[in-house]
C-alpha cells in the first residue's frame, strides 16, 4: 500500500470507531425498527472497546469485553443489527450457527474453525481494500507495459487481430510507425510518436480486441503463496500440515487480447505494490482488537440428557466453545490469534429451552442479556417503508429499471403488514421475514409483466393487496405452503 493512503485510512477508522453510543443507536434506527434495549446494549459494548483503547497497556490488559446474549423470536432483527454495526464500524465480523459445530471426536466442524474463518475473512477483505487503494498506480504501470508490448510486437509485425490472422495497423502508417525504417535522426522521435498514439488508442479502447503476447509471473493468490512460500513458524502447530515448499516460477508468455491483458497486468502490478506481510500483521491486530463473532441458534445446543441426533454433542459443543469465548490463543495459518478481546454476541429464540439450560460456565461469559420483543402489526408496517433500504424502496428501484413506477399507498402498506401479521399468528411466527413472502406474492404479476408495462404507473393499494393475497391469507392450508 502506498504511504500516502495509510494516514487517511487510519484517520477514517479512528473517526468511525469513535462513534458515541447515541450515534450508533441513531444509525441502527435507520435500518432496524424498535428493539431499543438491544441497540443500547450493543452500542455501549462497542463504545467500551474504544474507551479501552485509550488506556495504557497495563490498564487495558484486564478489561475484557462484555459479551451479549440476545434472546428473542426469529425475524426481529438480531442478525441484521449486529451485521449493520460491524459494517458501519468496518469491524472484522463473522456469523456462525452453533448447530454446525460438533463436539471434538464427532464428525463435523470444530469450534476453533470460527477463529480461522474470522482471520481468513479479515485478511482477504483488508488485502482487497489495499489493492483498491493502489488501483490507479497499478493501472498506469500496466498501461506502460502494454504499450511496450504493442510497440515491440507491432514493429515485428506480430500484432494480430482477435482472429489471429490479419496484422493490426496503428492509424498513422504501416502496422505501426515504429515499423518504419529507423535512421539515426528519426528513430527515437518515431518511437515516441508511436507510444503517444498507442496510449490514445488504448484509452479509447480501440485496441481491446488486438492479440498481444505478455509476460506473466505465475503466482498463487497472496493468501496461498503466504502459506506455500513461508508461513510463520507458529503455523507448524496447525493440524493440517503445509504442502512442500515450491520454487517460485519464472515468468511465462501468454497470448491474450489487450482487454484481458489490462485485467491480468493490473492485478499483477497491484499485488507488487501491496506489502502482503504488513497487511497480515494489521489484519491479525484488527481481528484481535475489533473482531465480532455472532453465534446464532445457541439455544439449539442448550439442554442436557438428549441422546438422539445432533443434541448428543450439544453440551460438548458448549464446552469446546467455552475456551474461545473466555479467552485463548488459536493457531491459524497466519500466526497465533488471541480471542481475549473479541466481542461475542450469542442469539437464540429460547422457545423450548431457557438461557439457564446452558452450562453455567458459558452463561457466565455472556453477562449482558437483552430480550428482543416480537413484532406487532405496526412494526411490520414501519419495516415496509421506514428503513433506509426498505422492502418497498427495493421493489420500486428494481421495477424502475424497467421504467415501471410503483406507488404504495398507506392503506396498501397497512394491508400487507396485516396479512403478514395474521399469517404469523396462525401458522408460525417468522417475524419480518414473512413480509418478503407477502410483498413478493403481491407483486408477482407486475414483476412478471414488467417488460410489457414500460412507462406505466402501478398503484398498490389495499384492494390490490387483498385481490392477490386475500384468499391465501384466509385459507390456512394454502397459506401454510405459499405464505
Amino acid at each position: 500500500m502506498t504511504t500516502e493512503a495509510q494516514p487517511s485510512g487510519a484517520r477514517r477508522r479512528k473517526r468511525i470507531d469513535a462513534l458515541t453510543p447515541r450515534e450508533i443507536v441513531a444509525e441502527l434506527d435507520r435500518h432496524i425498527i424498535g428493539q431499543t434495549a438491544a441497540k443500547r446494549a450493543l452500542s455501549i459494548a462497542l463504545r467500551n472497546r474504544f474507551r479501552r483503547r485509550q488506556l495504557s497497556y497495563e490498564q487495558r490488559r484486564g478489561i475484557l469485553p462484555k459479551n451479549i446474549m440476545m434472546i428473542g423470536p426469529t425475524g426481529v432483527g438480531k442478525t441484521e443489527m449486529v451485521r449493520t454495526v460491524a459494517s458501519m464500524l468496518e469491524a472484522p465480523f463473522i456469523k456462525v450457527e452453533a448447530t454446525k459445530y460438533t463436539e471434538v471426536g464427532y464428525v463435523g466442524r470444530d469450534t476453533e474453525s470460527i477463529i480461522h474463518d474470522l482471520v481468513e475473512e479479515t485478511v482477504a477483505r483488508l488485502h482487497d481494500r489495499r489493492l483498491s487503494e493502489v488501483q490507479s498506480k497499478a493501472e498506469q504501470r500496466a498501461r506502460e507495459r502494454i504499450v511496450g508490448y504493442i510497440v515491440a510486437q507491432a514493429a515485428a509485425g506480430a500484432l494480430k487481430s482477435a482472429s489471429g490472422r490479419a496484422p493490426v495497423r496503428i492509424p498513422g502508417g504501416g502496422p505501426t510507425a515504429a515499423a518504419a525504417p529507423e535512421t539515426e535522426e528519426s528513430g527515437a522521435d518515431v518511437d515516441e510518436m508511436s507510444r503517444r498514439r498507442i496510449v490514445r488508442l488504448l484509452r479509447s479502447e480501440k485496441l481491446d480486441d488486438a492479440m498481444i503476447e505478455i509476460e506473466v509471473t505465475p503466482e498463487l493468490e497472496p493468501y496461498e503463496s503466504y502459506w506455500e512460500y513461508g508461513a510463520p513458524e507458529s503455523a507448524d502447530f496447525v493440524r493440517e500440515a503445509p504442502s512442500p515448499p515450491m520454487p517460485r516460477q519464472r515468468p511465462r508468455s501468454r497470448v491474450v487480447s489487450v482487454r484481458d491483458a489490462k485485467r491480468i497486468l493490473v492485478r499483477e502490478e497491484a499485488n507488487k505494490l501491496v506489502d502482503f506481510d504488513a497487511g497480515v500483521d494489521e489484519a491479525l491486530e484488527r481481528a484481535e482488537e475489533a473482531g465480532i463473532v455472532f453465534v446464532d441458534e445457541i439455544d439449539k445446543i442448550a439442554g442436557r440428557g438428549n441422546e438422539n441426533g445432533a443434541d448428543v454433542s450439544g453440551e460438548g459443543v458448549q464446552r469446546d466453545l467455552l475456551p474461545i469465548v473466555e479467552g485463548s490463543v488459536v493457531m491459524t495459518r497466519y500466526g497465533p490469534v488471541s480471542t481475549h478481546h473479541l466481542l461475542f454476541i450469542a442469539a437464540g429464540s429460547f422457545s423450548k429451552v431457557k438461557p439457564s439450560d446452558l452450562i453455567p460456565e458459558l452463561q457466565g461469559r455472556f453477562p449482558l442479556r437483552v430480550e428482543l420483543s416480537g413484532l406487532a402489526q405496526a412494526d411490520l408496517e414501519a419495516i415496509l417503508t421506514q428503513p433506509q433500504n426498505s422492502l418497498c424502496a427495493q421493489y420500486q428501484a428494481l421495477l424502475g429499471t424497467e421504467d415501471v413506477k410503483l406507488e404504495f399507498t398507506d392503506d396498501g402498506v397497512a394491508e400487507m403488514a396485516r396479512v403478514a401479521w395474521q399469517v404469523n399468528q396462525r401458522i408460525e411466527n417468522i417475524g419480518a421475514r414473512r413480509l418478503q413472502t407477502v410483498i413478493e406474492q403481491t407483486l408477482e404479476e407486475i414483476s412478471f409483466s414488467a417488460p410489457e408495462l414500460e412507462g406505466t404507473t402501478v398503484v398498490v393499494n389495499a384492494d390490490y393487496v387483498r385481490e392477490r393475497t386475500g384468499e391465501l391469507a384466509v385459507d390456512e392450508d394454502l397459506s401454510r405452503f405459499i405464505l
